[in-house]
């Protein structure tokens, strides 16, 4: 593999009428029910039963900087993912996070949703790290933040509380070139 293949995220994929924009506060509720969903939320830190409430306060309140899409089919959210920038002297820094409905994995979804991320990091924000946190089961998504050229940096033993036991996670980032 060549050096330009590691550090180039694959083209987007060609989804017909996908959609990548940002997230609206009209989104709140079709949001929550995404959250809500058990293969969503079995990738995630958030607790069952999130609320429309809940999730329409932490809209109306986004971190300074933040950028928060949704990928929508036709009229319908099938992702919505993150990117929170740090302040200070880690402002070169950003968090991300995503999910995929569950009935849309396998798709190339998350692919054009993380491409439209890491395209806003580099080529707007100038973001020079990303990074995140991923279970270490989840090997669907671990092998698309590889695509992107996220790396593992570290591995964090019972990370979060999960169907009644502790899992671990990595912690990977992405430099960009």
């Amino acid at each position: 593999m060549s050096d330009s293949e590691v550090n180039e995220p694959p083209a987007r994929a060609s989804l017909g009428d996908a959609t990548v924009r940002a997230a609206r506060l009209s989104d709140a509720e079709a949001i929550t029910d995404l959250l809500n969903l058990p293969g969503y939320r079995a990738g995630t830190l958030r607790p069952p039963y999130q609320t429309v409430e809940e999730v329409r306060r932490r809209m109306e309140s986004p971190e300074p900087g933040a950028l928060n899409l949704v990928v929508t089919l036709g009229d319908t959210i099938v992702a919505n993912g993150g990117l929170n920038r740090f302040a200070g002297r880690r402002q070169h820094v950003a968090s991300i996070g995503m999910g995929v409905h569950d009935d849309f994995t396998g798709r190339g979804i998350g692919k054009l949703l993380l491409g439209a991320m890491v395209e806003a990091a580099d080529d707007w924000l100038d973001i020079k790290r990303l990074e995140l946190t991923v279970y270490t089961d989840n090997r669907v998504a671990i092998g698309l933040y590889e695509k992107f050229g996220f790396e593992r940096e570290g591995l964090l033993r019972a990370f979060g509380f999960r169907a009644g036991e502790y899992v671990d996670a990595y912690t990977m980032g992405r430099i960009r070139p």
